[in-house]
């Protein structure tokens, strides 16, 4: 395995670790998410990622059962949470001062921790000012319930103020951002967030590398039946990543050239693309069963093969290479 420093931080992490979104619970059982954490951490993964609306919950219960049971060292792992998505109810939702406080707690609870390594508001909350919520974050960290906190899915302009905010009044900055990150979606972590590394340090724990499992290879004319894509509450990723995707099919299929040419599947290629972007400090993989999870962990052996050329030819097939702004 390999670490990379969490942004500016110096918290070392897995380059590649390991998430419950969408498959606790729903496609993973206790026994299976047993054997998966410990294939993980075996593996020199140190990075469990989790959120409180992952399977309502559900998913944060048997990642702490768990680790509990395989009695991993608490010093040798990090776990994240996030918070937003806690209910239907309004003190249940957004990133308040009380929910951010009741979502922290009821985290710790279910996965039975004493603290939170990464805690992440898991939108921007338009109706919260920013200050709120930075100050809230700021009190966690000082009451030693979190380590470090970041945001997912926020644009640079709404980070840029929560570090102004967090300078202004000599608070804790945000560390880190969870953004999607792969072959078909690029602008944000490669243009948007680029005078944040440099000016903020900030690190990236990037979400679905196989875009949902398009750039696995495994979608032709049938979706596999043990496919996220047909797992009930989320036919959104079967409309956003496979009816309407029949150009990127095609453009795996040329990609399949390259990874047969470097010995390794699809998703490896797709994987250790990522993970080849130095602004990258972790690629979180979502995986069903330990045969899977343990072909993805491989791409650790892909990345030195993707050299300039490899990364070329690889852009001219999926030409969404973002440009620049002259002012870079």
């Amino acid at each position: 395995m390999l670490y990379r420093k969490l942004g500016g931080s110096g918290l070392k992490v897995s380059l590649l670790s390991f998430g419950s979104w969408v498959t606790f619970s729903n496609q993973v059982n206790q026994e299976d998410a047993d054997g998966l954490i410990k294939t993980a951490f075996d593996s020199g993964v140190n990075f469990f990622d989790n959120a409180e609306a992952y399977a309502n919950g559900e998913a944060e219960i048997i990642m702490g059962r768990s680790l509990k049971k395989l009695n991993i060292s608490r010093d040798s792992y990090c776990i994240s949470s996030k918070v937003y998505f806690g209910g239907e109810l309004p003190t249940q939702r957004g990133l308040s001062r009380k929910h951010i406080y009741d979502a922290c707690h009821a985290a710790l609870k279910r996965m039975q921790l004493d603290y939170l390594d990464m805690f992440f508001c898991h939108r921007p909350d338009y109706d919260t000012p920013i200050k709120e919520t930075v100050w809230a974050m700021n009190d966690l960290i000082r009451q030693g319930k979190v380590m470090y906190w970041g945001t997912s899915e926020w644009n640079a302009q709404q980070i840029t103020e929560a570090f102004q905010v967090a300078d202004k009044y000599n608070l804790i900055p945000p560390t880190m951002e969870q953004p999607q990150y792969n072959m078909f979606e690029r602008h944000r972590v490669e243009i948007e967030y680029r005078e944040l590394y440099k000016n903020f340090g900030l690190g990236t724990t990037i979400w679905s590398p196989l875009a949902s499992g398009l750039l696995s290879g495994k979608y032709g004319k049938k979706i596999p039946k043990d496919s996220r894509l047909n797992v009930p509450g989320y036919e959104w990723l079967k409309n956003d990543f496979y009816f309407n995707e029949g150009e990127k099919i095609k453009k795996v299929e040329s990609l399949k050239r390259i990874a047969n040419e470097l010995g390794c599947s699809m998703a490896c290629l797709s994987i250790a693309w990522c993970a080849v972007n130095e602004d990258v400090s972790s690629v979180i993989l979502g995986a069903s069963n330990e045969r899977q999870l343990k072909e993805n962990i491989k791409s650790i052996d892909v990345i030195d093969k993707l050299d300039n050329e490899i990364l070329s030819r690889i852009d001219k097939i999926i030409d969404n290479k973002p440009a620049v702004p002259r002012k870079y």
